[in-house]
């Protein structure tokens, strides 16, 4: 559904034109979440869905894959207003 955004993250990705927030890198580092599994669920994952920002109108989107041990995570991107890919949530989610 979404496989011409995923294809634009992914391009960003390669480039390595992206970017991870602060609050990603907290969240990486309390859920032991390293740069590497990020790229890995971008490169891997799919879009689960797009979310809107009510106010901005911005559009965000919940990507979901797997880390390099293959364990599942979860993050929220967007491309910044810069064509950058932005990393602005990273968690673990649960196993099913």
């Amino acid at each position: 559904m979404f496989e011409r955004t995923l294809g634009r993250f992914r391009s960003l990705i390669r480039s390595g034109d992206y970017l991870l927030s602060i609050h990603a890198l907290e969240e990486m580092a309390g859920d032991d979440i390293l740069t590497e599994d990020v790229v890995n669920v971008i490169l891997t994952g799919r879009i689960a869905e797009r979310q809107i920002d009510r106010a901005t109108r911005e559009r965000k989107y919940v990507l979901t894959g797997k880390d390099l041990a293959g364990n599942p995570v979860g993050l929220v991107a967007k491309i910044g207003a810069a064509g950058k890919a932005l990393v602005i949530t990273v968690y673990r989610e649960e196993e099913s």
